[in-house]
């Protein structure tokens, strides 16, 4: 029976270490870095907790000893010289150290290391992400979705169309704010490809925490490709569902607010749909992107992520024909 509370301990105690090396890797995590300036930030965090756990451990040990040791050995640590050199010069040498440090990654990580950079403006608005793409031209808009080359400096040029925003990715970068009326800029590189989460991380109202959005990198030749596809027109409807779709997008009076290129639709009140049905997700990161959800998201855009600008349309589009919306809307890729 005496087993049994060791066991339980040994047990949690794996538990815990299982939890804490789960997250160092993930989509959304700064220590398991995609780039260089993530990886220096992830240094910079690992340099402060190992340096934290040891100060803490000696601190700790000495209170041990202070409670435990005979008293004349204490009294042999109790001299002005220990006091001095402990609670003075170390901990200052320690602090400055450390601030040295912390304000030389600072400086790297804001560091231009390439003069051609990819730009790619960001507007954060309530409650989405508008990405566009100036250098590949007019058209290279898209939305909730950063697509980035591997191995090309990116320039991110960081703004808002209503109030404070702020844009993080942490396997690439640090947080940077987005302020309406300035531009700010924010230097990124992806250094192998994969899929990464981002997360708004200043509180902009009542649907900050469903403001998310992934950023892709890819490899520059695939990176070309999509990009390319971007600025194409959309492709007819393959069947007659998608045309039914098509039809009653126009008839609910979508194209009000939103462009899809090559039609007459070409308003920018909401994100740009023209190759929605490519995106990872719905609804600035709130749900997977598939046909099931676009006509949830139709339907009922205010129960799904209450205070948004999207009305639902549930009551005004027949069932069959949310459908079809949604099929035509995952057709476009």
């Amino acid at each position: 029976m005496s087993e049994t509370p060791g066991r339980c301990r040994a047990a949690l105690s794996l538990g815990g270490a299982c939890l804490l090396l789960a997250a160092c890797s993930g989509v959304q995590t700064p220590l398991d870095p995609m780039g260089d300036h993530a990886a220096r930030i992830a240094v910079l965090t690992w340099v402060l907790f190992i340096g934290g756990t040891a100060i803490f451990v000696l601190v700790m040990g000495l209170l041990v000893f202070a409670l435990i040791a005979p008293a004349r050995v204490r009294q042999a640590f109790g001299n002005r010289r220990f006091v001095v050199g402990g609670g003075i010069i170390f901990p200052t040498v320690t602090l400055i150290a450390l601030l040295v440090y912390s304000l030389g990654v600072s400086r790297a990580v804001v560091l231009p290391t390439s003069d051609n950079p990819l730009r790619i403006e960001v507007i954060g608005r309530q409650y989405w992400w508008e990405v566009r793409y100036p250098d590949a031209g007019e058209g290279a808009v898209t939305a909730n979705e950063l697509r980035l080359p591997v191995g090309r400096e990116v320039e991110l040029l960081l703004s808002s169309g209503d109030v404070i925003h702020s844009l993080w990715i942490p396997n690439l970068h640090g947080k940077m704010d987005m302020i309406p009326g300035r531009v700010n800029r924010q230097r990124i590189r992806a250094d192998r490809p994969g899929v990464m989460r981002g997360q708004c991380t200043e509180f902009c109202g009542v649907q900050h925490t469903l403001m998310a959005f992934y950023a892709v990198a890819q490899e520059p030749a695939e990176f070309d490709a999509w990009l390319a596809l971007q600025r194409a027109p959309i492709p007819p409807p393959a069947t007659p569902e998608q045309a039914r779709g098509m039809q009653v997008f126009g008839e609910a009076g979508c194209g009000a607010c939103h462009t899809v290129r090559g039609t007459e639709w070409q308003a920018k009140l909401g994100p740009d749909l023209s190759r929605i049905g490519s995106r990872l997700s719905l609804a600035a990161g709130a749900l997977e992107n598939h046909r099931g959800t676009l006509a949830g998201w139709v339907a009922g855009a205010q129960d799904i992520k209450p205070g948004n600008a999207m009305p639902a349309f549930g009551r005004s589009i027949p069932g069959d024909d949310l459908l079809a919306v949604a099929a035509w809307m995952e057709s476009l890729r």
